[in-house]
């Protein structure tokens, strides 16, 4: 299966509905989500030769704290720091689903 920007959306957004915070429109979440695979690649977690045994959930924080210093540098970014970590949780586990 392949990874489908707008099934990850809508999932962030199911996430953040079920912790009781407001959802945000799809170019909202789709900035993070190019933040987060922004990560991936300056960290080498896209490279084929990356460790296959290196899990994900240990990068989470350094995920998050890298979304926000990103968001902070986009004026024009609506989204909260406090829902960054909900967003990278979800889109995170969306992930999970497609491997």
């Amino acid at each position: 299966m392949e990874f489908d920007e707008l099934k990850a959306v809508e999932a962030i957004n199911k996430s953040l509905i079920e912790a009781n915070r407001t959802p945000y429109d799809t170019d909202e979440v789709l900035n993070v989500i190019d933040m987060i695979w922004d990560f991936y690649e300056e960290n080498g977690l896209l490279d084929i030769e990356s460790n296959p045994d290196e899990d994900p959930d240990d990068i989470e924080q350094e995920v998050v704290d890298y979304v926000i210093r990103m968001l902070r540098k986009d004026k024009d970014a609506k989204v909260r720091p406090e829902d960054v970590g909900i967003m990278v949780k979800a889109e995170m586990a969306y992930e999970d689903t497609i491997i």
